[in-house]
């Protein structure tokens, strides 16, 4: 097993590069970026970096010439042999195949587009304008190289003890929270951790104690090279991305009112099975399911990602009963700010009535709260969205008004459309 304590204190190492493949990314990016390949390729989009906690002041923590170093080194990547191999002939979700052909020969010659870097005061302005297909797959190691280059900043300055006895402290909390997580009766849980992760290694270390320490109840990560590598579940479906774009796409409220179902539409014609699962609260659950077309009833589950996680799940739960739908047949994955309390609370609310199962993120792959001086090493929300497509400003309203993001005329325009009132503020627990 790796030392991390060790890597961390001689982390100018070559052999550690923040992001040191193009799989070292979340399933679902590859899943979207293929179904936009194939339905909007003429797509031109921009991706935003957002620091939702702006007092954490990224440009004083990060040095700009290491970040660019990061960012340059990740324009470098290609696939290798075996990552190609992994892909093409992979099962996924019991499906051989999963990507297309046409799909894995651009993957394998892509390398990605050039990047926007500006200081402005105690933030970063990063940017990327291009292709939907292209640019997309820059979130996730943007976000990655960002988290642990903060990561880094605060741990610069430790020595080799210091350094040992914090991973130690860390690694017992991860410990911990699984013993307790053992002691749920049919727990599903997969590790949904890479975009806020305090580190790489840091992430790998938690895939490999949830498998030792979960077994059969740990159903896999969102992390493909990590998947590749040891040997798990690569999980992950589509994401509030989709509708954001085709939204902003529409010429009309008409146009607007129709796209998010129309996402699921080119979804529906490539995926079938567990890759069936609707994510609603991108303009609001309620409203979403309440004009639902009825095929999306015979889909397989719906994920929760925003607002009260039982509120969700009930109104998840009342739909597939006014639709004739059995909840015992259908899954409700929870994904929004997940610890073991919430996990085990939501598990012994909702398992009787429903497949449940979880998707832990930052505070599986992050949660070093407390335990550096100032609290430094806290996690910290930050996103790196599509904020306009074909010059179009995109907008996100959510179940949850504190993660809404677009021009305010746009969004009073989107919930006048799509019959959102008012909503409940909730902290957002990274």
């Amino acid at each position: 097993m790796v030392d991390i304590a060790t890597r961390v204190y001689n982390h100018k190492w070559k052999i550690d590069p923040i992001v040191r493949s193009l799989i070292d990314t979340d399933f679902y990016k590859l899943l979207m970026c293929q179904s936009v390949f194939r339905n909007k390729p003429q797509t031109d989009v921009t991706f935003s970096l957002i620091n939702r906690s702006n007092h954490i002041p990224l440009a004083k923590l990060i040095d700009e010439g290491e970040l660019r170093e990061q960012l340059d080194h990740i324009r470098s990547l290609s696939l290798s042999r075996g990552e190609s191999t992994w892909l093409r002939g992979n099962t996924f979700y019991g499906k051989r195949q999963m990507f297309r052909s046409d799909f894995m020969e651009w993957f394998e010659n892509l390398r990605l587009p050039p990047y926007h870097l500006e200081r402005k005061g105690d933030q970063y302005e990063l940017t990327f304008e291009g292709k939907w297909h292209e640019v997309m797959l820059w979130e996730i190691p943007a976000l990655a190289v960002l988290m642990e280059l903060r990561s880094r900043a605060v741990l610069n300055d430790m020595r080799r003890f210091e350094l040992q006895v914090l991973y130690a402290q860390a690694m017992t909390r991860v410990w911990k929270k699984i013993e307790q997580l053992r002691e749920i009766d049919g727990l599903g849980i997969a590790d949904f951790g890479t975009r806020r992760r305090h580190s790489f290694l840091w992430q790998d270390w938690c895939v490999q104690a949830m498998i030792e320490g979960l077994g059969s109840s740990f159903t896999g990560t969102s992390n493909c090279l990590i998947a590749m590598r040891r040997e798990v579940e690569a999980i992950g479906t589509n994401a509030h991305e989709l509708p954001m774009v085709y939204s902003a796409l529409a010429n009309d409220d008409a146009q607007l009112a129709q796209a998010p179902y129309d996402v699921l539409s080119d979804w529906h014609e490539e995926h079938d099975g567990n890759l069936r699962i609707i994510l609603p609260d991108t303009y609001g659950t309620q409203g979403f399911l309440d004009r639902a077309p009825d095929w999306l009833a015979g889909w397989t589950g719906i994920r929760i990602d925003s607002g009260d996680p039982a509120t969700g799940a009930e109104t998840a739960i009342k739909w597939w009963q006014s639709r004739g739908e059995d909840p015992m047949e259908k899954r409700v994955i929870f994904s929004d700010g997940l610890d073991v309390d919430k996990i085990r609370e939501l598990h012994t609310q909702f398992a009787h009535r429903t497949k449940v199962s979880f998707g832990w993120g930052t505070l599986l792959t992050n949660d070093f709260r407390g335990l550096v001086p100032n609290d430094a090493l806290a996690p910290f929300s930050l996103v790196c969205k599509a904020v306009s497509a074909n010059g179009q400003p995109t907008v996100k309203l959510s179940d949850n008004p504190e993660k809404a993001m677009g021009p305010k005329d746009q969004i009073e325009r989107y919930k006048r459309v799509f019959g959102v009132g008012v909503q409940e503020a909730i902290e957002v627990i990274v």
